[in-house]
């Protein structure tokens, strides 16, 4: 054609030179959207795909990984940690390497994140079938492992010709961006395809800036959400990790303080507010705070801003009134219509300023002192849960507690599955905005050290003077810990709490309170194993290049994370918790568990009429 220039390039070639010429705008700075790469070559991807990556090494850095599934946690640490601005790619071999990022995937998909994976398939020719890792599927060829990830991202394509990557990049990078169908993304390369080539135009690889976009809510929904707000006489605002992602934060403290409106914070919402801003009525829901569960069951109506209203945020649906009005302003139109909420569909930070401008309205003095005086006797608790001495027992919160006083107010602090979670939500008191990183939204056990090296990676970016504190279990450490060598590697310090409490003692917790037996979760209660001993992590942690000490009191712990602090290196603290005292046994909400409905144990049948006897407070919606 006459005018347009072309270039000859492989499929892997081009998709390389299209990404790093992608750029977005953040802070009056121009940046690659795609920070780099997560990669652990095999056969299905190092010759190809693998020669690219080597060609724009500088441009996009890709990070050598130790496990697959761990290299898509970092992403999502690291997608996080940038509000979703940015992200990072994953890319692995054909088979059992892909397959590894499944779960990963599913994170990524629940909490609406985005990470694109560049995974190697089988041959598209089929000439060589089967080949080695090929996973045949007996009655339809084109079907294989990498259709694993279909239901788990937003995009899903397998690369046929070398054309295809005209189409389906740009797409594939307009869900990354989206703010309503943000998720992974997912490109299938066969083995062959990804080395033939193809005369690109060279406008395909011009340098581009993309914006995310800020949907304007429809007049109509604002005013109908206007007036079921004014008729509010206890009010209620549940803030939700949307309200980062929508930059938000400042207008939500806005909105609570000129309309006199208590606001409560999701586990993804932690740090959508200052400890001491005014109307912070504290973390709701099963890992929540009295004062903001009390407030749920008062509440006549409640406005959720960016929230998919899970159940840990809802107690199942049983923790407000069944005649409570819900107001869901999210920019997803899924979210947004969720148990009956009249829907709000916009960006948070668009729609809180049109709603605002529309109300005239502040909630009863009465019910704002109500909030105030339920905060302050939530903060009491917290103040006695975290504090230590007069021979109480280690437990989480005060390691929690130890820490928060000493950091820094822009450090970042990581946690995920396990007991922990609900530890932190309760009783972290926020320094700074978007400052914490509770992974609930699929709790994956092993997200802990994997999404705080993602996390510090970004951070390194943006305030490299800063740490990332990432709080682990023992049951987590054990399932993956292979990024303390990656940070130690990549000169990513990481500051790890290893907290040893002799197995999955959180859920032995549940096991108990539900009647049962302790039975295969703590090390003693395993039948299978003979003789239960403590493994030594910091001996274990030392062995992968990071400084290590074991301490023995929350005492010796604030001497050991000052060291921390200090260092340049990763440092793992390890402290031993008891499994059974300690725990925050204030501010749960109900939660819907199955229990046996027949059972001989008398404690078992109990434990099912408990749960049952919470059900009578079960919202029936949608």
């Amino acid at each position: 054609m006459v005018g347009v220039s072309y270039i000859r390039l492989t499929t892997a070639q081009a998709l390389i030179k299209w990404l790093a010429n992608q750029f977005i705008e953040i802070g009056g700075k121009e940046q690659r959207i795609c920070g780099g790469g997560f990669g652990i070559f095999g056969h299905g991807n190092v010759t190809c795909l693998g020669e690219a990556l080597n060609t724009h090494k500088e441009e996009l850095p890709l990070y050598r990984g130790q496990n697959e599934q761990s290299m898509g946690f970092a992403a999502a640490g690291y997608s996080k940690q940038w509000l979703r601005q940015r992200f990072m790619f994953c890319t692995a071999s054909a088979g059992p390497g892909t397959l590894n990022l499944v779960t990963a995937s599913a994170l990524g998909h629940a909490n609406r994140l985005p990470m694109l994976f560049l995974c190697g398939d089988t041959f598209l020719t089929r000439l060589p079938d089967p080949v080695l890792q090929q996973m045949e599927n007996f009655n339809d060829p084109t079907f294989g492992a990498n259709d694993a990830f279909k239901p788990i991202t937003r995009y899903w394509d397998r690369i046929t010709h070398p054309a295809q990557i005209i189409q389906s990049l740009p797409n594939a990078l307009a869900t990354l961006l989206d703010p309503a169908d943000c998720g992974p993304a997912f490109l299938g390369l066969p083995q062959d395809v990804q080395g033939w080539y193809y005369d690109y135009p060279n406008t395909f690889f011009e340098r581009r800036l993309h914006r995310i976009r800020r949907q304007s809510p429809d007049p109509k929904e604002i005013l109908d959400a206007r007036y079921i707000l004014k008729s509010a006489r206890r009010p209620m605002i549940i803030a939700g990790g949307g309200v980062q992602y929508s930059c938000a934060t400042e207008e939500l403290n806005d909105f609570a303080v000129k309309h006199q409106i208590p606001v409560v914070e999701t586990i993804a919402g932690r740090a959508n507010m200052l400890h001491q801003d005014a109307f912070n009525c504290g973390p709701i829901g099963v890992t929540g705070s009295n004062s903001a569960n009390k407030l749920a069951e008062k509440a006549d109506v409640i406005l959720a801003v960016g929230t998919r209203l899970q159940d840990f945020t809802t107690g199942s649906w049983a923790a407000f009134d069944h005649a409570a009005k819900f107001v869901s302003i999210n920019a997803g139109r899924f979210d947004a219509g969720k148990h009956q909420s009249q829907p709000v569909v916009g960006d948070a930070k668009v729609s809180l300023k049109a709603l605002s401008a529309s109300l005239d309205y502040s909630a009863p003095k009465e019910w704002v002192s109500f909030a105030h005086e339920e905060s302050k006797k939530w903060d009491a608790y917290v103040a006695a849960n975290v504090s230590y001495g007069h021979n109480k027992p280690n437990s989480y919160a005060q390691a929690i507690g130890v820490v928060n006083a000493l950091c820094d107010s822009r450090d970042r602090v990581v946690a995920a599955a396990g007991g922990l979670p609900a530890e932190i939500t309760a009783n972290w008191r926020t320094l700074d905005l978007c400052t914490v990183d509770v992974e609930f939204g699929f709790s994956c056990m092993g997200y802990e050290i994997a999404g705080a090296w993602g996390a510090r990676i970004a951070q390194a970016e943006r305030e490299p003077e800063r740490d990332t504190i990432s709080f682990c279990g023992d049951g987590s450490y054990l399932m993956l810990n292979s990024d303390i060598y990656s940070s130690v590697l990549s000169q990513k310090k990481l500051i790890i709490l290893v907290l040893d409490n002799g197995g999955f003692a959180v859920i032995n917790k549940l096991q108990n309170n539900t009647g049962n037996d302790s039975f295969n979760n703590l090390f003693i209660d395993c039948p299978t194993i003979k003789e239960a001993f403590s493994v030594d992590f910091a001996a274990h942690s030392a062995s992968m290049g990071a400084l290590s000490e074991k301490v023995t009191s929350p005492e010796e712990l604030k001497e050991a994370f000052r060291r921390a602090k200090a260092s340049h290196k990763t440092y793992v603290i390890v402290m031993d918790v008891d499994a059974h005292e300690g725990w925050t046994d204030e501010g749960h909400a109900w939660w819907e568990v199955g229990t046996p409905s027949i059972s001989d144990n008398e404690k078992v049948r109990q434990g099912h009429a408990d749960v049952e006897a919470g059900r009578l407070k079960q919202r029936r919606g949608v």
